[in-house]
């Protein structure tokens, strides 16, 4: 099975590192009388200049980099840029904590909902093809405190298949449920995928997003390597869903995020009827924006 990493950056670095380690000389195994202790060999940093050339996706030669390696004009929701000539990508992902809450995991979930004082879930449901998706989890409620987010599937609510419920129907069958105990059966975010993109030296990762959309992509920028796409929304940076927030927000939660970037995005298309009939203030001011935990 082939190795999975988080950027493409972390391959370029696997890649470097292997070719390093297969081009250090081994020294012969001599015969001796008695088992002489190993020397420690100093280790070797960085790959040699022929790989660094290229190193982590980005070309370093200064001529490449002034032809390639543009910043795009300052516009209205521009969140990150492409680098500057000289700059760098950031070091690799390592155990990125942002790209850990971001996780998309396979297989389902069982979980145990309860209800507030006021009987009320703080969740609500939306019906597509066929299926059943969370459409809006508000802050401080029993939803958010069991994980449920945006674009989660609800495959049985105690007990009962969910497969062609209509909207209505499950909302009734939450309000009819137990107030002690509802549970449900929960695949993480289909219509959802993660790109993990890294920092250049002036804090950009090369995308233009715009009311919640990524509308354009820098050429040669991490985020363009890493297969970030336009005409999709950002769901969640590192984690922490943004859905309804304004570009000046968002600006500041990606500007805090640290040097390694995972966004969580869903195309245009399926984003829109998700959020169908929700007003911009209900996802601003009711949607939970916390820092989810690990």
């Amino acid at each position: 099975m082939s190795a999975l990493y988080p950027s493409l950056e972390d391959l370029k670095v696997d890649h470097a590192i292997q070719a390093q380690t297969r081009a250090t000389p081994k020294m012969p195994t001599l015969p001796a009388p008695s088992p002489v202790p190993a020397v420690p060999q100093p280790s070797v940093l960085y790959p040699n200049l022929e790989e660094l050339e290229n190193y982590m996706g980005l070309s370093l030669s200064s001529q490449e980099v002034q032809q390639n390696l543009l910043q795009l004009p300052d516009g209205a929701g521009t969140v990150a840029s492409g680098p500057l000539p000289g700059q760098v990508v950031a070091p690799v992902s390592g155990n990125s904590l942002g790209a850990r809450r971001a996780e998309i995991k396979p297989g389902v979930r069982e979980i145990h909902l309860c209800k507030d004082e006021r009987g009320k879930t703080g969740l609500r449901l939306r019906s597509i093809d066929k299926g059943l998706f969370v459409q809006l989890v508000q802050a401080n409620t029993p939803a958010s405190l069991v994980g449920l987010r945006f674009g989660d599937q609800i495959l049985q609510i105690d007990g009962r298949d969910c497969a062609g419920w209509s909207t209505d129907k499950a909302h009734r069958a939450v309000k009819r449920a137990s107030a002690e105990k509802i549970v449900m059966v929960v695949r993480d975010r289909p219509f959802q995928r993660t790109v993990t993109m890294h920092k250049d030296s002036s804090g950009h990762v090369g995308f233009v997003i715009k009311k919640g959309k990524v509308v354009s992509v820098v050429k040669g920028s991490s985020a363009a390597r890493n297969g970030l796409l336009t005409n999709h929304y950002v769901c969640e940076v590192n984690g922490q869903n943004v859905i309804g927030l304004k570009n000046k927000e968002v600006t500041e939660i990606l500007a805090m995020a640290g040097n390694v970037v995972t966004l969580t995005v869903i195309p245009t298309i399926i984003y829109e009827h998700m959020v169908k009939k929700l007003s911009p203030t209900l996802l601003h001011h009711t949607m939970d924006h916390s820092i989810p935990d690990v």
